[in-house]
């Protein structure tokens, strides 16, 4: 092997080792604030693709900003998107396309969109899994439909799973409300489109 071959095979692989690392670089992550700390959650818009559309343009309208986790269930997931102070819901965009066949699963630290019986209702509310909840995918879910994952939590796990522990009651109709208020007070695009 000539040296300019032996350099062009280095570079070569030098290229092969970077693409993954490039690719990852290109995610979307959005950093989601709260009165109890922050995390961040990358998105997967290859497996999920309307998913992760529909959670962006939440995101960059500001629907987020002072809405609340409103439904904490300790070792199980917690959810919010939907409800502000008073548990009063706020308005939302369309419903989406179930996207749960899309390889991903209900393992501890994914975010997934939450949606009624209608598999084809998800708006903005989303939960976070604080443990593997499998049973949650589409092919092992009772209803066969199960709930869309479309990305994790990379960073602030701890925030999380901190949520995943306060005291919650019931308000009127909802089960699962935290006592004292967890609010997100931002979200916001820290990288990628």
């Amino acid at each position: 092997m000539t040296s300019f071959t032996r350099r062009a095979a280095v570079v070569a692989l030098a290229m092969v080792a970077i693409a993954p690392a490039a690719f990852a670089a290109q995610a979307t992550q959005v950093k989601v604030d709260t009165n109890m700390g922050a995390f961040v959650i990358e998105l997967n818009a290859k497996a999920a693709p309307k998913t992760v559309e529909n959670f962006l343009a939440y995101v960059r309208s500001g629907f987020y900003k002072n809405t609340l986790f409103h439904r904490v269930i300790p070792n199980f997931m917690i959810q919010g998107g939907g409800f502000v102070m008073g548990m009063e819901e706020k308005d939302t965009r369309a419903p989406i396309a179930l996207e749960s066949r899309n390889g991903l699963s209900n393992v501890r630290g994914t975010i997934a969109m939450a949606r009624t019986n209608d598999p084809n209702s998800a708006t903005s509310q989303f939960f976070i899994n604080v443990r593997d909840n499998r049973f949650l995918d589409a092919n092992q879910a009772q209803d066969g439909n199960g709930y869309a994952v479309f990305g994790k939590v990379v960073s602030g796990m701890s925030t999380v799973d901190a949520i995943a522990r306060v005291k919650t009651h019931s308000v009127g109709y909802y089960d699962d409300v935290p006592i004292r208020d967890v609010v997100i007070k931002n979200m916001s695009v820290i990288k990628g489109k």
